[in-house]
């Protein structure tokens, strides 16, 4: 049984893009803990196979497949989960996407669609499940951030200012809902061996250069962020808000 601190037993927690990746293992982490779990995504087939593989370890979990990128969609999806399955107690605002380009040439389409999945699906999904936890005077509320909240890369530009942007609205979140009973806070990942990276992890040079430039030596592992969202996720965390927690093997502590 989990240390009573970090015991989530009877709460539910909704995770945005969460059919695989790091969505997928913060899932997988905090239904391991006692969470009920809402697997979102926008193809139903992939949120499906999630929901399975989930329930295959006898976790109790629910699938809803609404575009985080849509306010309507988003509004829609919430209240449905308040009606139908529960309170949602922690959310998890995890979907992300990359898209790598000289900033010169960065086509203007995709400046749009990283401005959409990664800040303004933050503040719907926020927006729309806060109203929730104001009502009921608790909540939390978890945005994936990154390193690159922090630091900037050739070609990533955008990315690197999406995810400055999640930074900084953890914090606004956070001095506008303290007062409401919510926890906002962030975890910053640092590189980690997922779908959005494979191409990075195999090329081996990056890889080369990845490891002399972290502290730890290594590419993460998507497990290993299971710890920080459980911690934030729970009792554990009763005075930290607003805070955003690196884990990156050390690169910002190298900055």
């Amino acid at each position: 049984m989990a240390y009573p601190l970090f015991n989530l037993d009877g709460r539910l927690a909704l995770i945005t893009g969460s059919s695989q990746g790091i969505g997928l293992a913060l899932a997988k982490g905090l239904a391991a803990h006692g969470a009920a779990v809402v697997v979102n995504g926008r193809d139903r087939a992939k949120v499906d196979a999630a929901v399975a593989e989930l329930r295959g370890d006898s976790h109790t979990v629910h699938g809803s497949d609404f575009d985080v990128t849509d306010l309507q969609a988003v509004m829609a999806g919430v209240d449905k989960i308040e009606a139908e399955i529960g309170a949602i107690d922690i959310l998890v605002n995890n979907a992300g996407m990359q898209f790598r380009a000289p900033l010169e040439d960065f086509p203007e389409d995709k400046w749009q669609l990283l401005l959409q999945t990664n800040i303004s699906s933050v503040f719907y999904a926020g927006q729309s499940v806060a109203k929730h936890m104001i009502k009921r005077g608790r909540g939390k509320i978890i945005n994936i951030a990154s390193v690159q909240s922090e630091l900037a890369r050739p070609s990533i530009a955008p990315y690197t200012a999406t995810k400055g942007a999640v930074r900084n609205l953890t914090r606004g979140m956070c001095t506008d809902w303290a007062k409401y009973g919510l926890q906002v806070n962030a975890i910053a990942p640092g590189y980690f061996k997922t779908p959005l990276n494979q191409a990075l992890v195999d090329n081996p040079d990056f890889s080369s250069w990845l490891e002399k430039r972290t502290p730890s030596g290594r590419w993460g592992n998507v497990e290993e962020l299971i710890g920080a969202a459980v911690f934030l996720a729970s009792n554990a965390s009763s005075f930290v808000n607003g805070q955003i927690i690196h884990v990156d093997g050390g690169i910002t502590a190298s900055l």
